[in-house]
């Protein structure tokens, strides 16, 4: 078993015993890793488990026993290690004898590092990447201590990086580490210290520096842990699944706050998820804020301005880069210099830049934002119209250029996701069917914003005009008249239409695309049995060819995804399905500990009596966080209303009894608190 604890983009990754040494295990920061082996033995042999956890998402506790090696009595030393993670790693070994009997052992610490860069140690993960083709990591490289100030200094042979480790007790080194010889007596303790203090530029922090940082820096990480609880909306309800999930989501949200590493100023924004996208990502960043204006627009006043700064300005191949275009991807260190700084194989991201800042508008009339982040609108807005359509035919579509980056773009972005209903994948150029409706509402939205805030109503008719247009020629070209009539996943390159039956159609939805006529048709989709696993939606139909209840992209059930179709349901006011899918999402969250996980098997909730775990999704997950946040405020109904700078509810007049009763308090909008109540089945919003 794994553990994980993280602070913004620096994190460790270790066994259920502390150490450190497996293939995709190790303290990471800058998108490198500093240190590949990390593990304690007593008498040569490693400890024994008795029980370890995260305490909070920045720290862990390991408590062990001593092996049966060198002569030591059973359960006669007990181990306590603990660890905690900010811009460096901290850990503090305790020993206690807890026998009648003087005892004497050595303890050992192997340390290695192989600075590695992230995405190669990607690439040996069983989900992600490919072990069997993977390239080898390098080598480990030995520590070299340094006598005057008590550390392991480990240097990338290869670049700057280094790797301090510093300790407060002298033992005996060798050259894969050092060695304690330990005497204690009956309940008699002693301990060590480490500290791991990384680099990416080869600097040096003096070792008596070091533990006053380190201190600070807790203290830091708890008061911004406490400041975040205390903004969020506090939840109260008598459904626990509901309670339970979201007080997760609240906590998991706070471990994926991050600051860009090109403006660290900026304030916080989420990542996309442990353990190898603790990063920006413009699609899942933005969608994480979209489900969670809930919880007030920091997070995503903050994603807006991050976003727009790292919106590309020239057409660079290499990084699928194209003016007025968001950026997919941001890495650092020896990523950035591997593979890429920044890359931009999106095709949803610019669209959907788009809408979240139409809808911190609808949440906060904040004009002033809105004017600061117009040219970055105007930019996405001619990325959509000019790069985005590259054939001219109405459409946007993606093509990789850059010779390493994503064949396909849309959020199925796994190489085998395009595929028609008999099983053949779809060949690009694609036109994916949700992203056409992502720029039916951003065209939509900014037309609001041109009239309402900039001012320009050339500009908001122009667009109105062409979101009318692009409606009625989706409509001819992704609808699907066969097997009940349904949208399209997508064109491929000879603008055939893609007709395997995929959840895509849900966002539809979402964005209003889809006319009225043409609702329940796609609804009835949705929701029968061969999408609808009794958990969720599933990617794809069991009825289509590549149909796979275990595959990542073609039979799965992706909480976010069903957000989104739920979000979308309830748009068209279909309030019973929209309430089954936030039924039993947040009935499966109770088999994963209230921890939405980033995706789970299809198979039937039937045949199963747990939904199913995908064995390597990610968790903490943003947009998995995101879904009990959107969840709860669909199933409240709650919405902005900019003209009366109020919060409002469309909820049905008798929400299901499962609901129950709750109370919602300190949700913001408009820089005013509100309270929302549900009893007997009716939701009431007031003024806090």
């Amino acid at each position: 078993m794994t553990l994980t604890i993280l602070e913004g983009s620096t994190f460790c990754i270790c066994d259920d015993r502390g150490d450190v040494g497996e293939e995709t295990s190790g303290f990471f920061a800058h998108d490198t890793r500093f240190l590949s082996i990390l593990r304690l033995t007593i008498n040569g042999k490693r400890p024994l488990l008795l029980s370890s956890a995260q305490v909070e998402y920045f720290s862990a506790a390991f408590y062990l026993r001593n092996p049966l090696a060198g002569g030591l009595p059973q359960d006669t030393l007990s181990i306590t290690r603990r660890r905690f993670v900010g811009e460096g790693m901290q850990e503090r070994i305790m020993l206690r004898n807890e026998g009648m009997e003087p005892i004497s052992f050595t303890l050992g610490l192997e340390i290695g590092c192989d600075f590695a860069d992230i995405m190669s140690v990607k690439e040996h993960d069983f989900a992600l990447g490919d072990p069997v083709h993977a390239e080898p990591l390098p080598s480990p490289v030995d520590p070299v201590y340094d006598a005057e100030n008590n550390q392991f200094v480990l240097a990338d042979p290869e670049d700057a990086a280094r790797t301090q480790v510093i300790l407060s007790e002298r033992g005996t080194t060798n050259g894969s580490g050092i060695m304690y010889e330990v005497e204690l007596a009956p309940r008699g303790t002693w301990d060590l210290q480490l500290d791991v203090v990384p680099s990416i530029d080869g600097s040096e922090v003096a070792p008596k520096l070091v533990e006053r940082r380190f201190g600070d820096e807790l203290v830091r990480v708890r008061d911004s842990l406490a400041a975040w609880q205390l903004r969020v909306p506090q939840l109260r309800a008598g459904w626990e699944d509901l309670e339970r999930s979201f007080g997760q989501s609240v906590s998991d949200l706070a471990s994926l706050r991050m600051r860009s590493a090109t403006d660290p100023g900026r304030g916080r924004l989420p990542a996309a998820g442990m353990p190898w996208f603790m990063t920006v990502f413009g699609r899942d960043t933005i969608i994480t804020c979209l489900q969670t204006l809930l919880f007030g627009p920091e997070l995503a006043s903050t994603a807006l301005r991050v976003l727009a700064e790292l919106q590309a300005r020239e057409d660079d191949p290499s990084i699928d880069a194209e003016p007025g275009k968001i950026v997919h991807e941001v890495r650092t260190g020896k990523a950035a210099k591997h593979w890429f700084r920044t890359y931009y194989g999106t095709v949803d991201a610019t669209p959907l830049y788009l809408v979240l800042l139409s809808e911190v508008w609808r949440w906060t009339d904040d004009r002033p934002l809105m004017l600061e982040l117009k040219e970055p609108a105007l930019r996405a807005l001619e990325w959509i119209d000019r790069w985005g359509d590259r054939d001219g035919d109405g459409f946007v579509e993606y093509q990789r250029r850059s010779d390493h980056g994503l064949e396909n773009q849309s959020w199925k972005d796994s190489g085998d996701s395009q595929r028609f209903a008999d099983g053949r994948i779809a060949q690009p150029p694609i036109a994916p069917a949700e992203v056409q409706g992502y720029v039916y509402d951003a065209k939509r939205r900014m037309a609001e914003l041109a009239r309402e805030v900039w001012r320009d109503r050339e500009l908001a008719d122009r667009l109105n005009r062409e979101a009318k247009e692009l409606r009625e020629r989706f409509d001819e070209a992704f609808w699907v008249e066969a097997n009940g009539s349904y949208y399209a996943l997508a064109l491929d390159g000879d603008k055939q239409r893609v007709d395997s039956r995929c959840s895509n159609m849900g966002h539809l939805l979402w964005s209003g695309i889809v006319f009225p006529h043409r609702v329940d048709a796609v609804v009835d989709t949705l929701m029968g049995d061969a999408l609808w696993s009794g958990w969720g939606i599933r990617t794809m139909s069991e009825q289509d060819a590549a149909y796979n209840p275990l595959s990542y992209h073609n039979g799965t059930v992706w909480p976010h995804d069903n957000s989104l179709v739920a979000w979308g349901l309830a748009r068209y006011g279909r309030w019973p399905e929209m309430q089954r899918i936030a039924q039993r999402l947040l009935q499966a969250a109770r088999y994963f500990g209230y921890q939405l996980p980033e995706v789970f098997a299809g198979l039937r909730r039937s045949e199963t009596t747990f939904p199913i775990a995908y064995p390597t999704a990610a968790r903490p997950q943003a947009w998995a966080a995101g879904t009990p946040v959107l969840l709860l405020q669909l199933l409240l109904g709650l919405q902005p209303d900019i003209r009366r700078h109020s919060l409002e509810t469309i909820a049905p007049p008798e929400l299901p009894t499962w609901v129950k009763s709750l109370r919602l308090s300190g949700v913001r909008a408009f820089d005013r608190q509100w309270n929302v109540r549900l009893d007997e089945g009716r939701v009431r919003v007031e003024e806090a």
